[in-house]
């Protein structure tokens, strides 16, 4: 198990709910609450700030009962901290639901998954190598 430095200005560090589950959630750290209307956006502070090690990044994911009782998700899907980064840790959400949403302080917001990863050096070809999918694309291989 790696561990990871990290400064939590509530004292609350997000923890893995389950034994098997792959995210730790992460709570809103707030003043007061944040109310999200139909089609709105926010950037939710955590007061969490980490020191990720070289060669991995923290990816912040939507919590799925926010996503389906509510419609609360990711801006940009899946948001990416980078290991070079110091700065607050903010979740960037969006009320896609019909309704106004209320974040309250200490609230569970999103989840928060750490992946190695490796950086790759590109080279410009005039051909790729066959495959059997090819160029095959969105769908290609049926509905059934």
């Amino acid at each position: 198990m790696m561990n990871i430095k990290v400064i939590s200005k509530s004292g609350i560090l997000p923890k893995y709910e389950t034994e098997g589950s792959a995210g730790m959630d992460v709570r809103a750290y707030l003043d007061e609450p944040v109310i999200l209307k139909p089609g709105e956006r926010a950037l939710v502070p955590t007061g969490l700030f980490m020191e990720i090690p070289a060669g991995y990044e923290c990816q912040v994911r939507a919590r799925s009962g926010l996503a389906i009782r509510h419609g609360i998700g990711l801006v940009n899907g899946i948001g990416t901290i980078d290991s070079d980064y110091r700065g607050e840790i903010k979740v960037a959400l969006i009320n896609w639901g019909a309704e106004e949403f209320i974040i309250e302080n200490g609230e569970r917001i999103a989840q928060l998954v750490f992946a190695k990863y490796e950086h790759v050096s590109l080279k410009i070809e005039d051909e790729l190598s066959e495959t059997e999918r090819g160029a095959g694309g969105f769908g290609h291989t049926g509905k059934k």
